[in-house]
């Protein structure tokens, strides 16, 4: 009886092993063929978290020791098939700087400074030559058609620009220039820019705002000023035009054109051109205020924030990241056809970045330097904040919120006190005339309103509830 048992266990042996290596074998092989077909599941865990109701992907390798980040580093979707033609673009050259997909051939970032625009053209030429881009083209409105026909072009001449300097300034500067204020604006718009020069935005030393009582010193700094333009479609006024903005150029030495077409997909352009300009020719400016020709800024308040800044124990380390503004986060893209900002969803996917908009943003000469080197890996995007949010990202770098940069003005109530605009550092949103009365305003206000603090503030001090009764 043990014989026979023996015998079969050994004949069930023989039979069941084989049986049992080729199921491992055939499971072993189904694992292999799914991981091909789904590279993305070899590269991490992927992450949802909740911010209200949105949903949003954290690639994999954006977290760190501190926890999850608050806006994904990547924000078009994370499958190429399918996703808008701007993320194709990107896609391309994402993977020379990733070392998960492309472990080989990975870039380090330091490196991606010395890229010109082969990077971009690249890019683009792999993606343009794909079967369904006709198609995906011929369906995009004719502003986001003209976009993507120029946009891997960023070799445009400069047609006017200041003397050799980084925009207008004093004759004689004793210090390291503190501020260049560069604002987009138009051929047309010379209304904005003469009352931007007869107010706010005057060249030359500015003092800041001494508090009433303080026996600190005043604290100044030497102002620059440059205005951006490109070239309207001027028709037969063309010459005429040209030559009132050269003339007004050599009154006021504060105008840099390029010779691209002006319009509102374009003024990312602005940004990709004055960082390269600012790269070159303003070396020495601690600050740029990047902004429309249709706001109001207070420059002694902000000439007092900027220099307040600059005293802080950690500012060498802090300038090189060093963005403010009104800060939007986790932006969705505008889908509504009528809306100048609208963007179709076959264009683009996905969030928007972190970005400051509003109008008018802040950020020191030494990050400028370090957008213009990162931006030539990054394809332009038709909205111009939203691009300059894609570069920040790329820098680690986030911009700073601050309340006192107003994109939607004040409440009707606010707007009727009498130091509303001494809490502000920029409001947008302003005419030519209303940009000389409020400077005017400001100057007659002073003495009563010297003491009233920037909005986000918290000061027990004085309130406005005080000022009114005084």
């Amino acid at each position: 009886m043990a014989r026979r048992w023996c015998r079969l266990r050994t004949i069930l042996i023989c039979i069941c092993t084989p049986c049992f290596c080729l199921a491992l074998l055939i499971i072993y092989i189904s694992v292999m063929i799914s991981l091909t077909l789904n590279p993305h599941t070899s590269q991490g865990t992927t992450i949802v978290y909740y911010v209200g109701e949105i949903n949003h992907f954290v690639a994999p390798g954006t977290l760190n020791k501190d926890g999850f980040s608050t806006i994904p580093k990547t924000f078009w979707e994370d499958n190429l098939k399918g996703s808008g033609l701007w993320n194709q673009f990107q896609k391309t050259i994402d993977r020379h700087f990733n070392p998960i997909l492309n472990p080989n051939k990975a870039i380090d970032r330091s490196a991606r400074s010395y890229f010109d625009d082969f990077l971009l053209n690249q890019g683009f030429s792999e993606v343009t030559v794909m079967d369904n881009m006709r198609n995906t083209f011929d369906n995009f409105p004719q502003e986001i058609q003209q976009f993507v026909t120029y946009m891997q072009r960023r070799d445009y001449p400069i047609l006017i620009q200041p003397d050799g300097v980084c925009g207008a300034k004093a004759r004689l500067e004793k210090k390291r220039p503190l501020l260049l204020f560069a604002i987009k604006t138009g051929e047309f718009n010379f209304k904005n820019r003469q009352a931007i020069r007869q107010t706010w935005g005057r060249a030359g030393w500015v003092a800041g705002e001494k508090r009433n009582g303080s026996n600190k010193e005043v604290l100044g700094g030497y102002v620059r000023r440059v205005f951006l333009i490109g070239k309207e479609d001027t028709g037969e006024m063309g010459a005429h035009v040209s030559d009132l903005l050269t003339m007004e150029s050599k009154t006021y030495g504060d105008i840099l054109q390029w010779d691209f077409k002006d319009t509102f997909f374009n003024l990312t352009l602005k940004d990709v051109l004055l960082w390269r300009w600012f790269s070159r020719h303003c070396n020495q400016v601690h600050f740029v205020l990047k902004g429309d020709d249709d706001v109001f800024v207070n420059t002694p308040k902000l000439i007092t924030y900027l220099q307040e800044q600059l005293k802080k124990p950690q500012a060498k380390s802090t300038m090189e990241d060093f963005m403010v503004g009104d800060v939007i986060g986790a932006g969705m893209p505008n889908r509504v056809k009528k809306s100048k900002y609208f963007i179709p969803d076959t264009f683009y996917s996905g969030l928007y970045p972190m970005y400051a908009g509003g109008g008018g943003v802040v950020y020191s000469g030494l990050l400028a330097k370090r957008l213009h080197k990162i931006s030539k890996t990054v394809h332009l995007f038709p909205i111009d904040d939203v691009y300059v949010g894609m570069c920040m990202y790329r820098l680690n770098a986030l911009p700073v919120h601050h309340p006192a940069f107003l994109t939607f003005d004040f409440s009707e109530e606010e707007g009727q006190q009498l130091c509303i605009y001494h809490t502000i550092l920029l409001v947008h949103k302003r005419t030519p005339e209303q940009l000389v009365s409020l400077w005017a305003d400001l100057k007659k206000t002073w003495t009563q309103c010297q003491n009233v603090h920037l909005r986000g503030v918290d000061d027990k001090k004085v309130t406005q509830e005080n000022l009114a009764k005084s």
